[in-house]
Order: C-alpha cells, then sequence, then structure tokens
C-alpha cells in the first residue's frame, strides 16, 4: 500500500476550518462575539505554540452543538460550508489530492479538528477516508463535550493512523511509502514517521525544521 496522509487546515485548506466555525457560530448568533472570539483567538494562539489542551478546547467548541442539536447544527454546517469552505477550496490543493489518487495511493486525511467540522469537508475533497477526533455523543446523538477514543492531535495522530491500518488487518511495515503533507509543528511525530515528509504551507518553527532535515517544502497557495 502507498499512502498518502493530508493534515487539513492550512494545508489543504488557506483556513482553519475549526476556527472559522466557531466564528460562523457567532455570525449566525448562537454565541457572544465578544467572549467566543476572546476565547476562540486564545485557543488559535495555543495550538500555533504547541500548548493547546485539546480536551479543554473540544469542551469549548462543542457547546453549541450540544444546545441546539443534531438538526439544528447540521443545518447550520450545510451554511458553513457553502458560505465559508466551498469558496475557500483551492484548485491546488484539490489537484494535489486527486494527482495522489490516480496515481493509486491510499488518500487519507488526518486532522485534529473534529469529525463534526470536517466529515463534509473531506467529502468535498473526494476523500471517503478521514482521520479525526471523534466526539462523544449522548443517547440522542448530542457532543457531550468530551472524547471518543484517542484525539487525533500531536502523537495522537500517529496512533490513530496505526488504529486505521489495524482495523484494515495492516501495520506499517505493509505500506510501501507513504507521505505526510502538514502545516504544523503540532504534526512533527507524524512527519517524523512517514517516509516522505512534505512540509506544506510551514509555520515557521516547522519550516526551520524541514529547512534543516532536507524536507520537501511545498507552499502550496503562492
Amino acid at each position: 500500500m502507498k499512502l498518502a496522509l493530508f493534515d487539513l487546515d492550512h494545508t489543504l485548506l488557506p483556513l482553519d476550518s475549526d476556527y472559522s466555525w466557531g466564528q460562523f457560530t457567532v455570525d449566525i448568533g448562537w454565541r457572544d462575539a465578544q467572549t467566543h472570539t476572546r476565547a476562540n483567538d486564545a485557543f488559535y494562539e495555543q495550538y500555533k505554540a504547541g500548548t493547546l489542551d485539546i480536551e479543554e478546547y473540544i469542551r469549548f467548541s462543542v457547546a453549541p452543538l450540544a444546545e441546539h442539536g443534531v438538526a439544528k447544527s447540521d443545518a447550520a454546517h450545510r451554511r458553513f460550508m457553502d458560505e465559508v469552505i466551498l469558496p475557500a477550496m483551492r484548485p491546488e490543493a484539490i489537484e494535489l489530492v486527486f494527482r495522489h489518487q490516480a496515481a493509486g495511493d491510499q488518500v487519507v486525511i488526518v486532522t485534529a479538528t473534529n469529525e463534526f467540522v470536517t466529515r463534509p469537508i473531506a467529502q468535498a475533497f473526494g476523500v471517503p477516508e478521514l482521520i479525526a477526533i471523534e466526539l462523544e455523543r449522548d443517547a440522542a446523538g448530542n457532543p457531550t463535550g468530551g472524547i471518543r477514543g484517542t484525539p487525533s492531535f500531536r502523537e495522537g495522530k500517529v496512533a490513530r493512523v496505526e488504529q486505521w491500518l489495524a482495523a484494515r488487518g495492516l501495520s506499517w511495515a505493509d505500506v510501501t511509502h507513504s507521505c505526510f503533507y502538514s502545516d504544523s509543528i503540532n504534526d512533527l511525530p507524524l512527519l517524523e514517521k512517514v517516509t516522505e515528509p512534505v512540509a506544506t504551507n510551514p509555520d515557521p518553527r516547522l519550516s526551520a525544521i524541514a529547512t534543516e532535515r532536507g524536507w520537501r517544502i511545498l507552499n502550496l497557495f503562492e
């Protein structure tokens, strides 16, 4: 198997879908603008610095979903796709994914953003296989604020890819070639695991590491 792994936010998308979804909930009146933006900005800075507490962030980010329920949340997300995500999808990113698919690679999006936000985005890219943070849900299907299983964040991305392989009766030994495209220093563990790490639109810390180690650097949106 040849495996092509993609981070999502600031890698395939020129924005952070989690952050943008949070701002969208403000725009549609689900959250107070000042209170939410202050907290959302703080979490985003922690993420960029590599210090984010993912469990705390998930409790914060999914609160509106629990409050408004599955039907309203799904309807809001459809608007989010139409108004925010689809206009932001760039031909360069779509073509990159397609090239790997056309070459016969198994393409998987591996993201630290939760499944509610990202599954429709992965589908828009034509990628059925998604590894994302899975949300605990109550009997009605509403998120509880907890995380189900291992969060696909930092070292958790490696663990979740291994779980994905194991569910198919495979291991890393069965992967003849693997590449991973990511922008973030948070993804260093998985970048170090694959045979071809690609620093894609990299943040300054990842760019420095990629340059030092001779990794390919791809500025996808330039």
